[in-house]
Order: structure tokens, then sequence, then C-alpha cells
């Protein structure tokens, strides 16, 4: 009953999923999922791309937690729309979340949606949320132990933005481990290092970002 179960929520949310990605297309709007654990720095990552794209891109972002609307309150203080979606102790976003939310946005007057998950190394990676692409943050003082530990999520990520590298100095963190423990699990995905509150790295995230963009307006 169990695998019953499991099979029938992820249906119905694969089936949400498809939905929101036929608005999403039909709309060429690029839509990224960002996924952590708590404390990773996605918001502080995204207030600084929100920043830098501005004037260049309309965004918006959907932004999901237990609880508060603290997160989505710093995007909105930056100018752009934002939409907060409370779990109430569920673990991730799922695609119907996503869904019930699309009427807040005019998706034809947005080019680029960020969807900042529920902070969580396992839940949110099994969920489709009808996204063009998964990214995963992670962390220097989270150690080298999470990608291993972590596989599922890393497995299904195309891009993980390894944040807070200003701290490389004070801690025992090593690069080279990181990225050989993620192409061991996953080949195709890239490891780009990058401080959100140095900003350094950030011009070949804003540029990873551009060459989605121009991918999705061009499919």
């Amino acid at each position: 009953m169990k695998v019953t179960l499991r099979t029938d929520v992820l249906t119905n949310n694969n089936k949400a999923a498809e939905f929101n990605r036929q608005q999403f297309t039909e709309t060429k709007t690029l839509v990224i999922n960002l996924m952590s654990s708590p404390g990773a720095g996605k918001t502080t990552l995204l207030e600084e791309t929100v920043k830098a794209l501005a004037g260049k891109y309309r965004v918006a972002v959907i932004e999901g937690d237990l609880a508060t609307e603290k997160d989505a309150d710093r995007i909105r203080a930056l100018g752009a729309q934002a939409v907060q979606i409370n779990t109430h102790g569920g673990c991730h976003l799922d695609a119907r979340m996503v869904a019930a939310t699309l009427g807040e946005f005019d998706l034809d007057e947005i080019d680029i949606l960020f969807i900042e998950n529920v902070g969580n190394l396992v839940c949110p990676s099994g969920y489709d949320l009808g996204q063009n692409h998964k990214v995963a943050v992670l962390s220097v003082p989270e150690g080298n132990d999470k990608i291993p530990k972590y596989p599922t999520m890393f497995m299904r990520t195309e891009l993980v933005l390894l944040n807070k590298i200003d701290l490389l100095p004070y801690l025992d963190f090593d690069v080279d481990v990181a990225r050989e423990d993620l192409l061991a699990i996953n080949p195709i995905s890239g490891l780009l290092p990058l401080s959100a509150s140095t900003k350094v790295g950030m011009d070949e995230w804003f540029t990873w970002i551009d060459q989605a963009y121009q991918t999705c307006i061009q499919s």
C-alpha cells in the first residue's frame, strides 16, 4: 500500500507539473528551481541575482518555507514580485502548490521565475515542479560529506552552486573533492564556486542564467 500511495502522489504531482510546464512554455518563462539545506544562502543568492538582473530581465520569485513571509519580504523589498508558499510542516514544494500560485502572476510579463524550495537536501529533489532547471546550492560550512551522503539531490541537478567560498580559508573544505564527488554521481552537472556576499563567481552564475534564458526562448 505504501508503494501505491507514493505512486499516486507522484502521478498527481506530475500531472500538475505538466500543467505548470505548459504555462511556462507558452509564455517563454524560464523557471529555475533552487534547492539546498537550510542556511546555505539561497535567499541572499536570490537577492543578489534579482539586483543584478534588474533592468535586463523581468524577474519574479516563489518562496517556499514552513512558515513566515520573511524571505518573500526580502525579495519584495528589491522591487520584484514574490509569492510565499507556507507548507506548515511539509518538507518540500510540490507542483500543485506551485500551480496554485500561478494566478498571482502574469507570466507574459515575467522572463525568469525562481522557485526557492524549502530548505531540505532530501525531499525537494524528487518532485518535478514544471521547471526548466534544477539547481542545488551547497555551502562551504556544510562540509565535504553532503554530496556523497545525499546523492539523490545532486544526481538530479544540472548545476551545483558552491556558496560562501569566502570562508574557505577558515574551514576544512576541499573544492576538488566536492567536484570529484559530484562527477562520480552526476557526470553532466557543473560545480560553480561563488560567494553571494562578496560577489566572487557571481558573474559566471549570471552567464549561466543568460544561456538558460536564450535556450528557453528559442525552444
